[in-house]
């Protein structure tokens, strides 16, 4: 697909997948970077490229809202840490549409019914419309299991499950603070991986409703492996017996049985009590029909470099829906509204 006109679009925060969005418009052949949101006095003022770590390009950073609102983008590629409603809304109203890597836009259902209505009011004021997107949630929870389901007459179950070896990371916060690696397995109390069923569960439900299969139910549960002996990680130590690995799983069940599920599995090492079966970092799906599928795809990097390339994953399908958004029609658009994603390389 090849855009009518360039499309002008802001880039919204500038963290890691920020950042790799924001280079990714500048070199894009069909957008043109409008603006820069920031949150950091110490980014505001500063060149849209040396936020991104290429030659400037003449385009300033701002912490204005209204700065923002007043250039006249056609789109808003927003990644805050949190969404704040309140900025969601001036955005769309502006006229502005948003491609978003935040994950509260993936099915409109599942929003609470009041924020729905406030969003498709504002999409309605500013004939726009919002999207969200991103690797995971996104493209291994909705485009790849419609893509496969797409050859089936009859589908009995089809899982998704989602590697990470984190050995290489050396982020001692992440890991030994948030992700609770490094502690004794009481640390992980009822309900620690609940969070499944919001994050994921939306997606399990708009690939369910695709498919005229609706789900009854969306359950997330979790379960953890300690380390066999001590193992020295990039971020630090993880003692022997204590959580060296976890895994989430989110299941959509109908008639009682799981038949759409999501199953993240971080670990630190694969010497682990009890054994799991760990692969390297990247997707395995598996699907169960008249069709079956056994699918793996890898991510061809070295750990040492996973940082590097990882935030691409992410940021560069929120960047290749930019044009299908401002095609769309007004509302909180899903994957299966909009037409298949494609990508502008030339």
């Amino acid at each position: 697909m090849t855009a009518a006109r360039q499309l002008r679009v802001v880039q919204w925060a500038t963290g890691n997948i920020g950042s790799r969005a924001l280079r990714a418009v500048i070199e894009h052949p069909g957008l043109t970077l409008a603006g820069v949101y920031v949150h950091s006095p110490d980014k505001a003022g500063a060149d849209a490229g040396e936020l991104c770590g290429i030659e400037p390009v003449g385009v300033a950073a701002t912490r204005s809202l209204e700065e923002v609102v007043a250039l006249g983008a056609d789109c808003v590629l927003y990644m805050p840490r949190a969404c704040d409603l309140d900025e969601v809304c001036r955005l769309l109203e502006s006229g502005a549409d948003i491609v978003t890597t935040r994950g509260e836009f993936h099915r409109p259902q599942s929003l609470d019914p009041a924020v729905r209505a406030r969003v498709e009011a504002a999409c309605e004021r500013g004939g726009t419309s919002i999207h969200s997107t991103g690797s995971s949630p996104g493209f291994i929870t909705e485009a790849v299991p419609l893509t496969l389901a797409s050859i089936q007459r009859r589908l009995d179950g089809l899982t998704i499950e989602e590697f990470a070896d984190l050995s290489r990371r050396d982020s001692p916060g992440l890991l030994f603070d948030i992700m609770l690696f490094g502690k004794p397995p009481e640390a992980f109390e009822d309900g620690r991986f609940s969070f499944g069923r919001v994050s994921f569960g939306p997606s399990l439900e708009l690939v369910a409703e695709a498919l005229s299969m609706p789900l009854d139910s969306v359950e997330a549960d979790g379960e953890v492996a300690t380390a066999r002996r001590d193992i020295e990680i990039a971020a630090g130590i993880v003692r022997a017996g204590t959580v060296a690995a976890q895994r989430m799983t989110v299941s959509g069940l109908r008639g009682g049985k799981p038949v759409l599920r999501f199953r993240a599995t971080w670990y630190c090492t694969a010497e682990l009590e009890p054994t799991w079966d760990v692969r390297p970092t990247g997707w395995h799906v598996e699907v169960e029909g008249d069709a079956p599928l056994d699918v793996d795809l890898r991510f061809a990097v070295p750990l040492e470099r996973m940082a590097e390339f990882s935030p691409a994953y992410t940021a560069n399908r929120a960047v290749n829906a930019v044009p299908h958004v401002c095609a769309a029609a007004p509302g909180i658009r899903t994957v299966v509204d909009l037409p298949h994603i494609l990508s502008v390389l030339g």
